[in-house]
C-alpha cells in the first residue's frame, strides 16, 4: 500500500463512518477505484484506522466521556446510568460478533450485499421520516439521560442487524435511538458514543489478530497516516452532520443511499464482486 491509497482510505473511512451511510460499502468501492486487492491484512488495515475515527469522537464528546468516567467512579449518577446504558447497548454486538463474525464476513462481504443493504436502508429512512413527520412527532422525543437499559437493550439489538455490510452501524443505532422515544439530537449522541465501545472492540481485536500482517505487507507508515486523516475526516464529518441535523432531517441520507446503491449496480455490471 503507498501513501496516496492510505489517505484515500483514511479519508473514506472518517467521513463515513458515523454518517448514515455504511463506512464498509464506501471502503469497497474505495478498494475498488484503488485498484486493491482484498487480503486479510487490507481487511484488518481498515478495521484499525477506525481509530482515528474514535478518536474524533472521543475529542468532541469529552463532557460526556468525563461525564462517565466520573459516574464509574460513584461521582456522578447521571454519568453511571448512562455508561450503563452504553454497556447494556454494546453487549448484544459483541455477542454476535463473537459467534457470527467468520459467517458474516465470508458469505456477506461482497458488493451485491452492499448495494442491497444500500437500498433497503434508504427506503427505510425515507419511510421513517415520512411517518414521522405526518404523525406531527418530527421534533419530539426524549432526552439522553431519560433512557432506559430496556431501551439502550432495544438500540444495541438494532446494531446487530449492522453486522451486514452496507447496513450501517450508525443509521441503525440512531434509528434504534428514535424508535425507542428519543429525540433526534440524543439518538445520534447515543449512536456516537456507543461506537466509542463497539468500535474500539474492533479496532482492538483485528490489531491484536492481525496486527503482524498488517506491519508486514502494509508497514507502520501508511498505518500511522490512514489513522490521521480518518481522525481528521472525522472530525469534519461529525461536525457538520450535528450541525445539519439541527436543522435538517435524516432524508439527505436516504436518498444518498439510493444513489449509491445505483453506483453499486453499475460497478457490479462492470466487474466488482
Amino acid at each position: 500500500m503507498d501513501i496516496l491509497q492510505a489517505v484515500v482510505l483514511g479519508i473514506v473511512e472518517g467521513l463515513t463512518e458515523y454518517l448514515p451511510v455504511s463506512s464498509t460499502g464506501h471502503l469497497i468501492i474505495a478498494q475498488y477505484l484503488l485498484g486493491m486487492q482484498e487480503t486479510s491484512a487490507l481487511s484488518a488495515f481498515e478495521i484499525c484506522i477506525q481509530g482515528g475515527a474514535i478518536l474524533a469522537v472521543l475529542g468532541l464528546y469529552f463532557p460526556r466521556v468525563s461525564q462517565m468516567w466520573r459516574g464509574l467512579l460513584g461521582k456522578c449518577p447521571e454519568g453511571r446510568r448512562l455508561l450503563i446504558n452504553i454497556m447494556v447497548a454494546f453487549i448484544p454486538a459483541a455477542v454476535v460478533g463473537l459467534l457470527c463474525s467468520r459467517l458474516i464476513k465470508t458469505f456477506l462481504f461482497n458488493a451485491p450485499t452492499v448495494m442491497i443493504s444500500w437500498a433497503i436502508g434508504g427506503l427505510v429512512i425515507l419511510l421513517y421520516v415520512h411517518a414521522r413527520n405526518r404523525s406531527g412527532r418530527a421534533d419530539s422525543g426524549s432526552r439522553l439521560d431519560q433512557l432506559t437499559a430496556r431501551g439502550a437493550l432495544g438500540i444495541g439489538l438494532m446494531q446487530c442487524i449492522a453486522m451486514c455490510p452496507g447496513v450501517s452501524r450508525s443509521l441503525m443505532t440512531m434509528l434504534g435511538g428514535l424508535c425507542m422515544g428519543l429525540n433526534l439530537a440524543a439518538a445520534v449522541e447515543f449512536s456516537f458514543l456507543l461506537g466509542l465501545v463497539t468500535l474500539g472492540a474492533a479496532t482492538c481485536h483485528d490489531a491484536v489478530a492481525h496486527g503482524a500482517d498488517m506491519l508486514q505487507q502494509i508497514g507502520w507508515l501508511p498505518m500511522l497516516i490512514g489513522t490521521l486523516v480518518a481522525w481528521g475526516s472525522s472530525v469534519v464529518a461529525v461536525r457538520w452532520m450535528v450541525t445539519f441535523l439541527q436543522r435538517h432531517s435524516l432524508s439527505v441520507f436516504g436518498w444518498y443511499r439510493l444513489a449509491a446503491s445505483a453506483l453499486m449496480l453499475f460497478l457490479i455490471t462492470q466487474g466488482l464482486r
